[in-house]
């Protein structure tokens, strides 16, 4: 038995010559881990060797000491120390400090190599923050400190980022009470009381992950990559004072602005200015604003300008641009993506021959004199110059023949001048009810608002049942003798959609539709006289085209708020047989309202139903599961959380799936059925007589 009061006795340290060491078979790393062989000699020859090497002296067959001495742990330390010596840098006698065992211990080697590998504690993330915070602070800089340990400045920084956290998250991180991407998720505020506010609103919830904190944090904040921030530059905010809050650990899209009233005032004096600019030019009015409503332009005349033509310059740089991109297409025919800087030269050449392709138009002084300008801001935070729009009280007046009586020169067809209102429902509001309520009025024009528009993109597309549904009017209002005024007159009646509906103007449909008005208009001849001879000598596709195109302004699938008290107004039957007529329209032209660009979001519907009606969406496009999941939540999360489940699940709500969806139209008084009117898409917009 061991004597109880026996010392330990440690193994002696000394210095050994490096020729005479061997790296030991013993040594239990065989795979590479951590920093490279390169990095980790680098660190030696800037720090020196801090850990010492363990070894053995090096038995001969006979079982005596041969001078040499192998090294069971530190292998990489050891391999460290020959790269150094093979580039010179070290002498290949340098002393070594070692710590020496006995070559008869009674401790296997394989024992030691293992033991050092596995009861090596790592340091944790926090103390590495903090270390790396304690370096800064006592001079090194963010790139130097980089360089002493092999990673980026931008690792160091999004390290020091960590330490700016509230201290008791810092001290929750370092108990484990939370993982490290919510800690980095925090640290996009610098506010430390409001991280303390959502850490303790979240940290008992299933609803913590990373991407829930940073929206909180960031409720009351705009996006950098809005189109005002676009549009005054970053740079200009920052430079007047506003604050920004960044997220190094992802991309952040620019960032969060955090004063929104600064923003708007930048960007509202950098608008005036450029407006005082252009009504320099002689215009009788600018209208300004971040952004129009669709369809702000409608009813008014758009006057023909002259064109400017190209300088001789001008033309050569298109063309040497247009034969670059040639070149580069050619060039990477074959690969199937792009590498990121041709991409991005592609994407530039792109950008400046369309600024080739809109030149500005030239418009007489007697012409500005009665017209004006809209200046907004695009989507991608460019100017939009909108010029030479006539109202309707602005037209110059001509006497009728003979009659010696004013008339009003007619309007181009481009205008919509109709307004189909409905009642306005107010924002959601915190609803515990379980009952499923019918949809706001108001969130029913606007759904159905987003379908028409579609649905006239759809029905432009297809020539043939634009003909087959002009022939269905006519046709109904032959031979069931329709009153008409005139002979044998048809008309399409613009249907003015809702300005209020959100994102309608950013919508795939509403660009299509706007970009195929501007290239027929572009086609037409100034002259109204020359209009029949144009027309007449299309070939027979172009007139279909054009037929369609003009036929698809009448569409109105709108639903209205049945009223048997107004004259304007539309009856129960009426709205069915409007909405019954639409949903022939998309089945017949293939419409999905998915692929025609909406999207359920918070703001544009889940804020605006009751919580019963959200739920049932979840059920219907995330599962009974993830709707038990969030039934707990206050309506505006609730709302949040169903946009995030339901992006990119394709679910639609009821007036917008159609017939073969299973939605219906929305039900009516049953009193309300008995006056018959014009009212689908074909009937209530086209008027006709005989």
């Amino acid at each position: 038995m061991a004597n109880a009061d026996q010392k330990i006795t440690l193994a002696s340290a000394r210095d050994i010559p490096f020729n005479k060491l061997t790296l030991s078979q013993a040594n239990v790393r065989r795979l590479k881990s951590g920093i490279s062989i390169e990095e980790l000699a680098e660190s030696i020859a800037r720090r020196g060797l801090i850990q010492s090497l363990h070894v053995r002296p090096q038995l001969d067959a006979g079982g005596q000491e041969t001078g040499l001495y192998e090294v069971p742990a530190g292998g990489r330390r050891f391999r460290a120390l020959e790269l150094l010596v093979k580039q010179k840098r070290l002498n290949k006698t340098a002393p070594v400090p070692c710590v020496v065992s006995a070559a008869d211990a009674d401790i296997l080697i394989d024992e030691v190599s293992l033991a050092e590998n596995i009861e090596r504690a790592p340091l944790h993330p926090l103390d590495q923050f903090r270390a790396f915070l304690a370096l800064r602070e006592k001079g090194m800089s963010e790139e130097e400190i980089a360089a002493a340990f092999f990673v980026s400045a931008q690792v160091v920084k999004q390290r020091l980022r960590l330490t700016t956290v509230a201290p008791a998250l810092l001290e929750a991180y370092g108990e484990e009470e939370m993982t490290l991407e919510q800690l980095m998720a925090f640290t996009v505020s610098d506010d430390h009381a409001r991280q303390e506010q959502v850490w303790e609103a979240v940290r008992h919830s299933w609803n913590n992950e990373p991407y829930q904190i940073r929206r909180m944090l960031t409720e009351h904040s705009l996006r950098g990559s809005d189109r005002r921030v676009r549009f005054i530059g970053l740079e200009a905010y920052v430079e007047a004072g506003g604050s920004v809050m960044r997220d190094l650990f992802q991309d952040d899209d620019g960032g969060w602005i955090e004063d929104v009233p600064l923003l708007e005032r930048l960007v509202a004096q950098k608008l005036q200015a450029e407006a005082e600019t252009i009504s320099a030019e002689g215009w009788k009015w600018v209208e300004v604003a971040a952004e129009f409503p669709y369809g702000h332009s409608f009813g008014l005349r758009r006057l023909a300008g002259t064109s400017i033509d190209l300088s001789d310059e001008e033309r050569a740089a298109r063309e040497k641009l247009r034969d670059e991109f040639d070149a580069l297409e050619a060039r990477y025919a074959e690969v199937e993506e792009f590498p990121e800087e041709v991409d991005a030269r592609l994407g530039e050449i792109e950008a400046a021959l369309e600024g080739f392709e809109t030149r500005p138009m030239r418009f007489e002084p007697e012409q500005m004199a009665k017209a004006g300008v809209f200046v907004s801001i695009r989507q991608d935070g460019q100017l939009a110059i909108e010029r030479g729009f006539v109202r309707p009280e602005d037209e110059v007046p001509i006497e009728a023949d003979g009659a010696g009586e004013a008339e009003e020169v007619p309007r181009d067809a481009a205008g919509l001048p109709q307004i189909v209102t409905a009642g306005q429902a107010g924002p959601g509001e915190e609803d515990d009810e379980e009952e499923i309520k019918p949809l706001p009025d108001r969130l029913l024009t606007d759904l159905t608002a987003y379908r028409t528009l579609a649905l006239r993109d759809a029905l432009a597309a297809h020539p043939q049942i634009a003909l087959t549904a002009l022939l269905h009017k006519l046709v109904r209002d032959t031979f069931q003798h329709r009153t008409g005024t005139g002979c044998l007159q048809v008309s399409v009646q613009h249907v003015y959609l809702p300005p209020q509906t959100e994102g309608l103007n950013d919508s795939p449909a509403a660009q299509s539709v706007a970009a195929r008005h501007e290239a027929w208009e572009a086609d037409l001849p100034a002259e109204d006289a020359a209009l029949w001879g144009w027309i007449a000598g299309l070939d027979e596709a172009s007139r279909l085209a054009l037929l369609a195109h003009c036929l698809s302004f009448g569409v109105n699938a709108l639903h209205e708020r049945p009223s048997p008290y107004s004259a304007n107004g539309i009856s129960a039957h009426g709205l069915q047989s409007r909405l019954s007529e639409a949903d022939r329209l998309a089945q017949e032209t293939g419409l999905d309202m998915v692929e025609a660009g909406w999207r359920p979001t918070a703001s544009g519907y889940f804020d605006r139903v009751t919580k019963a009606r959200i739920l049932e969406a979840v059920r219907e496009g995330a599962g009974d599961r993830e709707a038990a999941r969030i039934e707990h939540l206050k309506k505006a999360d609730m709302a949040q959380e169903a946009e995030r489940l339901l992006a990119g699940s394709g679910w639609l709500p009821e007036p917008l799936r159609g017939a073969d969806g299973g939605a219906d139209a929305p039900e009516a008084d049953d009193g309300q059925a008995d006056e018959l009117e014009q009212t689908g898409p074909e009937a209530t917009i086209l008027t006709a007589a005989e």
